[in-house]
């Protein structure tokens, strides 16, 4: 039952084609990782802005590709606010995701904060607000 209402939550991407996927990270990647990224986006970008607030506004004082490397550079490096951002995607997983996470946890974490990364970097300009 909550693995359904769990799914149910999740939004759908058209966009995305399984087919094309060459191997189980991959179609891991666009069934479960993308939609849950795309479900979990505000929260993803408010935890973002209270991450810039509490390293006193440094971001603010950048230029845009500044600022990318500084989203890509805080989400690789920090472990605390990667463990917080993986801890988000990761609370939306049913238990069968969560065990096929578990048997390839380095290529999938590796691939779920590629997705962190593009998602924050592309929406630059609401942290610059």
């Amino acid at each position: 039952m909550r693995d359904t209402a769990i799914k149910d939550l999740r939004p759908l991407i058209p966009t995305i084609i399984d087919k094309n996927a060459v191997n189980p990270a991959e179609l891991f990647q666009n069934r479960t990782l993308r939609p849950i990224l795309k479900l979990q986006n505000d929260l993803l970008d408010a935890i973002f802005k209270h991450y810039i607030v509490k390293r006193k506004n440094a971001f603010h004082k950048l230029n845009a590709p500044k600022k990318v490397a500084y989203i890509e550079n805080s989400i690789r490096r920090d472990l605390k606010l990667k463990n917080l951002l993986v801890g988000v995607i990761t609370g939306h997983f049913t238990l069968e995701e969560w065990t096929l996470f578990i048997a390839d946890e380095g290529e999938l974490t590796k691939r779920m904060t590629n997705l962190l990364v593009q998602r924050l970097t592309s929406q630059v300009a609401v942290f610059s607000v």
